[in-house]
């Protein structure tokens, strides 16, 4: 590759130093040396005027416009740096601010389920206290029956076979005999009803 590119450099060499002294031989102003002093001075007012014309007019304002970009980057660099700052700072205050609340949230539940308990022991055990009186009356009140069921039993019984011996024979017996023979069999089998 570098042979080749030697050689072409060589052969387009040879070729531009013809060309050069043909243009000379044929009256080309730029190559006559005679030409070479006025040549010489219009470029050099030209590359001066564009010179000046650079240097005073473009590259100042091409200058100052880098110089503004480079600034306004800046800016703005430094600007989301301390947006970013800000926002993890609120991110941290809004993790700290969640947290809390969890915590809050957590302490609350806690408080209100062991306020739930509480109430609910304590209506337990008024209910059971009112179970408990309530069996108790109950109780009381069977007791009662208990003790008087007998009385009433013989009372019925000596006035139902009173009115069964009155409708049977016509006339009416005496009650005496009648709650003779009731407490006489109460005696005998009562204990096996009342528990007595």
């Amino acid at each position: 590759m570098f042979k080749k590119i030697f050689f072409q450099s060589i052969f387009l060499n040879f070729f531009f130093t013809k060309e050069i002294l043909a243009a000379e031989s044929g009256g080309m102003p730029q190559l006559n040396p005679e030409f070479w002093v006025s040549q010489i001075f219009w470029l050099t007012l030209t590359f001066g005027i564009l010179y000046v014309v650079l240097s005073k007019l473009i590259l100042p304002k091409i200058s100052s416009n880098l110089e503004l970009r480079k600034s306004q980057i800046q800016e703005n660099i430094e600007a989301a740096d301390k947006q970013r700052e800000e926002s993890e700072n609120k991110l941290k205050e809004f993790e700290e601010i969640i947290l809390k609340n969890k915590l809050e949230a957590k302490n609350i539940f806690k408080l209100s389920r062991e306020k739930a308990l509480k109430d609910i022991n304590s209506k337990r055990e008024i209910l059971e206290k009112q179970i408990d009186d309530e069996l108790k009356k109950a109780e009381q009140e069977i007791n009662e029956l208990k003790k008087t069921a007998p009385e009433k039993i013989n009372k019925i019984a000596i006035e139902t076979s009173s009115e069964i011996l009155k409708n049977l024979i016509g006339t009416e017996v005496n009650s005496s005999s009648i709650s003779a023979i009731v407490e006489d069999l109460y005696k005998k089998h009562g204990t096996k009803y009342y528990g007595n």
